[in-house]
C-alpha cells in the first residue's frame, strides 16, 4: 500500500469548559492515501468539520488540540508556525466548502479570484497566471471559459460557482484535497456533474480525498472507505460496500435505517374534492438587457395545472431553474401570477387584491429550507409563534396556550417558548417553523426543501411529524424537493417541473417506476448510488460492539 497523504493520530480537540462535553474530537486516527476518497459521515456535532478544520489550520481560537498529531508532508501540522501552514493550505492542501457564494468575493471576478492563487504562492507573470486559470476553467468543466473568467459570482449558477471553488482549490495541485458538504444545496444533475468531477480528479492529480457528507447516497456513489464519526469519536470504519451494506455498529445501522427508501405502500385518499387547484397559472419575468446581453422575457411558469385532495401531499420535483419556487410565489402571494386561479376551499385567491387578501393568507402557510434564516434571531420562540394570529384578531394569551400546545405535537417542551433560536439544533428549529405555520390552521402547508439541509435521522423525524400532522388535521401537504428519495417517502403523487412547465405527473410508482418523460428519466439516473439499496438493518445479523 502506499504511503498516506495524510495521517491523524490519536486527536483530540478540547471544548470550552462548562459545555455538554469536554472534547469536540477525542483519540481520533485516520489515514488517506494518494487516489483514494475517504468519506466521513456523521450527524451535526459527531466532529467532522473539527477533523477537517483541524487540518487545514481552521479552527477556531476557543478549540484548541491537546493530543495527538497530524502528519502531512512529513511535517506534524499541529507543530508548524502558522505562516508556514498558511503557505501549505493554499500549495499543498485545499479545501471546498459547502456554501460557495460565502467562499467567494462578490466584488471580483472569478477569473481574478483564481489568479490570486498563483500570485500569492507563485512567480508566474500575469500572461501565465491568466492561461493556467483558462485551463483550469476547462478542466472542471465550465462552459464558455473566456466569458465565465470575466463574470462575478452572482453571475454565475449554484453548480458553476461551486466548480470555481473546486478550481481555486486545484490551482497548485494539491496533495490533499479535503470536501465539506460540497454537493449538499445543489440538484441532481449539478451534483452527479460534480461528484464526477471529483473521480476524475483524483486520477488526474493523484490526491487523496476527505470528503465529509451525511448523504449515504453520496458516499455509496464516490467512496473508497468510510468513517463513521459520533460524539467526536470514530465508531466504525471500512470499505464503502462493508459499512454500506453490512454496519456493524448501532450507530451506523441507525442512520442508514434513517436513510428513505424509494418505495413506501400507496395510500388510498377516495375521490374528493380537491383543497387546492390551480388552473392555467402563467408567470413571466423580464430581464432587462445590458451593453453585452440582449433584453429577454423569462416564462418562469406555462400553464401551470393541478388539484390535491385533503390530506393528500403532493410532491414537485425539478432542479433549479424548473420552476418551483416561482409557483410556491404564486400560490402564497409574495408575487402576483399573469393570469390564472388559484382555488383554495373553493375561493379563488389568485386575483384579490393585498388588502383583499389579508383574511385568506392563513389558508396557506409555508415552510421553508433554512430554519436558520426563518426566525428571528432577536424574538423569542413564543414571541414569534403567537405573531401570526395576534394578526389575525386572536387573543395574545389564547395564542399563547395555542403554542403550547403545537409544542406539545412537534415533540418540543413548551417550556421552551421562553428561549430564543440560537438555544435549538437545526432539527428543533424546523420543527418550530412547522409549528408556526400551524398557528393559524393553515388548509394548505408548503414544505419548500424543508429537509434537504438536515441530517438523515433528523431527516427522517421530521418527514415522520409532518406526516403525522398532515393526518391528524387533515391538511393539504405540496412537498417541494430535489430528493428523490425523499420524493418517494413521503409524496402520494408527484408533478416534474422543467423550464417552467410541468413534463410529469402521477403516483410515486407510475413516475419512479415507469417515467414516460425523458427529462424524468435523466433526473432519476442522475440520483447518485443507484446501485445501493438500503439494507433492512433489522435483519442483519445482532451486532457484537
Amino acid at each position: 500500500m502506499s504511503t498516506p497523504i495524510l495521517s491523524i493520530l490519536n486527536l483530540t480537540v478540547d471544548l470550552p469548559k462548562g459545555g455538554d462535553r469536554p472534547f469536540a474530537v477525542q483519540d481520533l486516527s485516520l489515514t488517506i492515501a494518494p487516489k483514494e476518497i475517504v468519506c466521513i459521515v456523521g450527524e451535526s456535532g459527531s466532529g467532522k468539520s473539527i477533523t477537517s478544520f483541524t487540518t487545514m489550520g481552521l479552527l477556531p481560537k476557543a478549540l484548541t488540540p491537546s493530543t495527538g498529531e497530524v502528519v502531512f508532508d512529513g511535517k506534524d501540522l499541529l507543530k508548524v508556525g502558522a505562516d508556514e501552514h498558511a503557505k501549505m493550505r493554499g500549495s499543498q492542501m485545499a479545501m471546498v466548502f459547502q456554501e460557495p457564494m460565502s467562499a467567494l468575493n462578490p466584488c471580483y471576478t472569478v477569473g481574478d479570484q483564481i489568479e490570486e492563487m498563483f500570485q500569492e504562492h507563485t512567480s508566474l507573470p500575469k500572461a501565465e497566471r491568466k492561461a493556467r486559470t483558462m485551463t483550469l476553467l476547462e478542466e472542471v468543466h465550465l462552459p464558455e471559459p473566456a466569458r465565465i473568467y470575466s463574470s462575478y459570482p452572482h453571475q454565475l449558477s449554484g453548480g458553476q460557482r461551486q466548480r470555481i471553488v473546486i478550481a481555486m482549490a486545484l490551482a497548485l495541485d494539491p496533495k490533499l484535497l479535503i470536501a465539506d458538504e460540497p454537493t449538499t444545496a445543489l440538484d441532481l444533475s449539478t451534483q452527479a456533474q460534480i461528484l464526477h468531477l471529483f473521480k476524475e480528479l483524483r486520477e488526474k492529480h493523484d490526491a487523496g480525498i476527505m470528503f465529509v457528507t451525511h448523504d449515504f447516497d453520496v458516499v455509496a456513489e464516490i467512496a473508497d472507505r468510510v468513517v463513521v464519526m459520533q460524539h467526536g469519536q470514530i465508531v466504525e470504519e471500512g470499505t464503502a460496500e462493508e459499512v454500506l451494506n453490512r454496519p456493524r455498529h448501532p450507530y451506523t445501522r441507525l442512520l442508514i435505517d434513517a436513510v428513505p427508501r424509494r418505495t413506501r405502500d400507496q395510500r388510498d385518499l377516495g375521490d374528493g374534492e380537491a383543497m387546492l387547484k390551480v388552473e392555467g397559472l402563467n408567470k413571466t419575468y423580464h430581464i432587462p438587457g445590458s451593453m453585452f446581453k440582449k433584453a429577454r422575457d423569462v416564462h418562469a411558469c406555462k400553464d401551470i395545472n393541478f388539484k390535491v385532495r385533503p390530506g393528500e401531499t403532493l410532491g414537485i420535483v425539478g432542479e433549479s431553474g424548473s420552476g418551483k419556487s416561482t409557483l410556491v410565489k404564486c400560490l402564497i402571494r409574495l408575487e402576483d401570477p399573469d393570469d390564472g386561479s388559484v382555488w383554495v376551499e373553493g375561493k379563488n385567491i389568485a386575483g384579490y387584491s393585498r388588502k383583499g387578501l389579508h383574511p385568506y393568507r392563513k389558508m396557506i402557510q409555508i415552510v421553508f429550507q433554512d430554519p436558520y434564516g426563518s426566525l428571528n434571531p432577536r424574538r423569542t420562540i413564543g414571541d414569534q409563534l403567537v405573531e401570526g394570529p395576534v394578526n389575525f384578531g386572536a387573543n395574545r394569551a389564547d395564542a399563547m396556550e395555542k403554542a403550547r400546545e403545537l409544542m406539545r405535537i412537534v415533540r418540543l417542551d413548551p417550556d421552551a417558548l421562553n428561549r430564543y433560536p440560537n438555544q435549538f439544533s437545526g432539527g428543533q428549529r424546523q420543527r418550530i417553523c412547522i409549528a408556526r405555520a400551524l398557528m393559524v390552521e393553515p388548509k394548505v402547508l408548503i414544505a419548500d426543501e424543508a429537509v434537504s439541509a438536515l441530517d438523515v435521522s433528523v431527516q427522517k423525524e421530521v418527514l415522520k411529524l409532518l406526516n403525522e400532522i398532515r393526518d391528524r388535521m387533515g391538511l393539504t401537504v405540496l412537498f417541494i424537493t430535489h430528493d428523490l428519495r425523499v420524493a418517494a417517502q413521503v409524496c402520494d403523487n408527484l408533478i416534474v417541473m422543467q423550464k417552467g412547465e410541468i413534463v410529469e405527473r402521477g403516483t410515486v410508482d407510475q413516475v419512479f417506476g415507469a417515467p414516460s418523460h425523458a427529462y424524468t428519466r435523466m433526473l432519476l439516473d442522475a440520483q447518485p448510488g443507484k446501485g445501493w439499496e438500503v439494507p433492512d438493518v433489522s435483519k442483519l445479523p445482532p451486532v457484537t460492539v
